[in-house]
């Protein structure tokens, strides 16, 4: 057994020499054989170690008893134990997912506290085997298939996983240990246990007797397919980004459908999965069914369209997928701005990353005509033909006017339309107003009765420029001015 575990240890790489070891104990059979082992082996890699133990207070005097039992392990060894209690009683959902996440946020905790350098966990090649054939029920690829991972990113390590539950308890036997019994892991009430009592016996005595070796292989044979599709993927999605056709942002992820469009299925796939966990920040209850249907709405002739996988939602507009989490629908208190003008200031746009700069100049004697072109990001308008009352706001349904180089008036909405902006891009939109009438908007460019001409004198400067953060509010060179924020809130400069 010492043999056997140290082989997986080295194999895997996951141990470094002086190393403090976090030692997931639930007093249960596998987590006491874990630290047994461990001890023992500790020599070879000259190891520290600390005992954690989260108590679930799920099985009330049961669940303190373990507490209690684990911390008896610890100073019977002289280890440090760091012992936690969470009250999962009163929740709602899945029971056995909250206490996974319960348990994982305790050690990641302990990771980054740097209490440990890695947290041992004792996952036998039996729990692989339920889990492989658990997500295979539910409709599981590959990446699902991989089971459980010896070594996480999240430093993660389980050095029991080449072992059966069997050799485990065989080994506690022979060598007078005691363990601590979950009541729990008897109950037909949850999914693992009747795979674990039922469904995996069965196959064994009527189908296949090394059907749990065969399972630990399979799993084993994903877990290398992943790996290899990780670093793909990962020189994929450098590749796309450099040609701009994949954005990770801090919120949310944007991907062009051609891109979509010219690559295998099997890769599509998984550059969708991709998206989802960038966002997500895991891949718990996707599926299959979620990513195809995402692939579907890339390839539709539509244009447009949502999908909403548990935790996410996906949009389609135009020629791009926009992944996000699910959010609240903005109100307009909290969608509308409005910034009464002054010159010269930058106004950052709310919930964007750049601001619309104003600044009001004499024209140079050299300035030449084509200067006052709009090239996308700046544009300048006689001042002299407007009214001195200008506003800068988010556009509103209904907003409408003429802008340089159109046959007449048009309304913003069907700019959007021809300038294939995206929906989400839309809320926010900047337009500068004078009086009831707009003079300008971003990316539209002036209204043709303002536009600076050659013979204007005074001259408004409007561009567009990047402010990192993208919070509410304004900048300005000199004097005060009232701001009316996205919350109502009026604020003085």
């Amino acid at each position: 057994m010492l043999d056997q575990v140290a082989r997986t240890i080295s194999r895997y790489r996951m141990l470094e020499a002086g190393q403090t070891i976090g030692i997931a104990v639930s007093g249960g059979a596998d987590s006491v054989c874990l630290l047994h082992l461990l001890r023992e082996l500790a020599p070879r890699w000259n190891l520290r170690f600390r005992v954690l133990h989260l108590n679930h207070k799920l099985r009330g005097q049961e669940s303190n008893a373990d507490a209690r039992f684990v911390r008896g392990l610890a100073a019977e060894f002289g280890f440090e134990c760091s012992l936690r209690e969470v009250d999962l009683a009163a929740t709602s959902g899945n029971l056995e997912e909250a206490a996974r996440e319960a348990r994982l946020a305790f050690f990641r905790e302990q990771i980054r506290a740097g209490a440990a350098d890695r947290v041992a966990l004792g996952h036998t090649r039996s729990d692989q085997a339920e889990t492989v054939l658990f997500r295979f029920l539910r409709g599981a690829g590959t990446a699902g298939l991989a089971g459980i991972r010896p070594v996480t990113r999240t430093g993660l390590i389980r050095p029991l996983i080449g072992v059966t539950r069997d050799e485990v308890e065989q080994y506690l036997r022979e060598h007078g240990i005691s363990w601590r019994e979950d009541s729990t892991n008897r109950s037909l009430e949850f999914a693992r246990n009747r795979i674990r009592h039922q469904l995996l016996p069965g196959l064994v005595r009527e189908w296949n007797p090394a059907m749990v070796q065969a399972l630990a292989h399979t799993a084993d044979w994903a877990q290398a397919e992943e790996v290899y599709w990780e670093g793909e993927l990962d020189r994929l999605v450098a590749r796309l980004e450099t040609a701009g056709h994949l954005s990770v942002q801090n919120d949310f992820v944007l991907l062009h459908t051609a891109c979509l469009g010219q690559l295998p299925l099997a890769v599509t796939r998984r550059l969708v999965r991709y998206a989802m966990e960038m966002v997500k920040g895991d891949l718990a209850a996707v599926e299959f069914a979620h990513a195809d249907a995402v692939l579907r709405l890339a390839d539709s002739t539509e244009g447009h369209g949502r999908v909403q996988p548990p935790g996410l939602d996906i949009m389609r507009s135009f020629d791009w997928l926009r992944f996000a989490k699910p959010a609240a629908v903005p109100g307009l208190e909290t969608r509308n701005y409005t910034f009464p003008v002054g010159f010269p200031a930058v106004f950052p746009i709310p919930g964007e990353n750049f601001g619309i700069s104003l600044e009001l100049i004499e024209k140079p004697a050299d300035q030449k005509p084509y200067e006052f072109v709009y090239n996308g990001r700046m544009v300048w308008v006689d001042q002299e033909r407007l009214s001195g009352a200008l506003t800068l706001r988010n556009w509103r349904p209904g907003d409408k006017y003429q802008p340089l180089g159109s046959g007449g008036e048009l309304k913003i909405k069907s700019l959007f339309q021809e300038f294939r902006v995206p929906l989400w891009e839309r809320r926010h939109w900047p337009v500068l107003t004078d009086g009831n009438s707009v003079v300008w908007a971003r990316r539209f460019g002036a209204a043709v009765g303002v536009v600076a001409r050659s013979e204007s004198r005074r001259l408004l400067k409007i561009e567009e420029v990047g402010i990192g953060d993208g919070q509410p509010g304004v900048y300005k060179n000199d004097g005060a001015i009232t701001v009316e924020s996205p919350a109502g809130r009026f604020r003085e400069f």
